[in-house]
């Protein structure tokens, strides 16, 4: 009935101009053949959620109708269970906490998100603070926090952490690039943060409950190994 799978980052979900092939639909494709034709449409078949090309992370798929029209009434509802890490810049206050704000097209840049108000579909993200990056004269430079969505918004994460003043590390187009300067590192952290190019996000958890079977189910990624590279570099230390 469904299929999930963890993403690596860099890899496209769905063909768009600008990457028409080596997609995860094409890879579900070849894997799952004719089971997702179809369903979702044909340049989207079997996707009922996304995540962002440079974020890493769990993503699942529809192989039967049934799943994904229970899997869409399931995303609509907010029925869900979606748990992120993200690497922001700064110490968001207080440690844990909910951002509200309406996510819209920035109208200063149609390529970007914002908190716009009225004219924007309303989001809710909790975060909560697990650990700490200090500088060398202890002042924490970032904080790796778990994001669990209420609701499910284009960027969502990214741009409420922003809206917040605590943009992801790495991020090119939410992110402050010279944000690190701001800080006493050390060369071990600047090169740390320089080999890390992409924004600092990853779809830990997915759980719902079975579209067509009504099981429970739960499933776990562990941090992939260039953001517990980052954070080794960066000696970060738990909470």
């Amino acid at each position: 009935h469904l299929i999930v799978v963890d993403k690596p980052a860099g890899l496209v979900v769905h063909p768009a101009p600008g990457s028409p092939a080596h997609t995860l639909v094409n890879a579900l494709l070849h894997h799952c053949g004719d089971s997702l034709s179809g369903i979702g449409g044909v340049k989207r078949p079997g996707i009922v959620h996304r995540i962002d090309k440079d974020t890493s992370g769990l993503i699942v798929a529809a192989k039967t109708d049934a799943a994904h029209q229970g899997l869409a009434a399931l995303f609509a509802s907010h029925d869900i269970e979606r748990s992120y890490l993200a690497l922001a810049w700064g110490h968001p206050s207080p440690a844990r906490g909910r951002i509200e704000g309406a996510i819209g097209r920035d109208p200063k840049d149609r390529k970007r998100m914002a908190v716009v108000g009225r004219n924007g579909k309303p989001a809710v993200t909790h975060y909560a603070t697990e650990t700490l990056v200090f500088d060398t004269k202890g002042r924490p430079v970032c904080a790796l926090l778990r994001c669990d969505l209420e609701t499910g918004r284009t960027h969502q994460i990214r741009v409420h952490l922003t809206a917040k003043g605590h943009p992801l590390v790495g991020d090119a187009l939410y992110g402050r690039s010279r944000a690190k300067r701001a800080f006493a590192l050390d060369e071990a952290k600047l090169a740390a943060l320089a080999g890390f190019r992409r924004q600092a996000l990853h779809a830990a958890t997915l759980g719902f409950r079975h579209p067509v079977t009504g099981q429970a189910l739960h499933f776990e990624s562990p941090l992939p190994a260039d953001m517990a590279a980052l954070l080794a570099g960066l000696g970060a230390k738990t909470r």
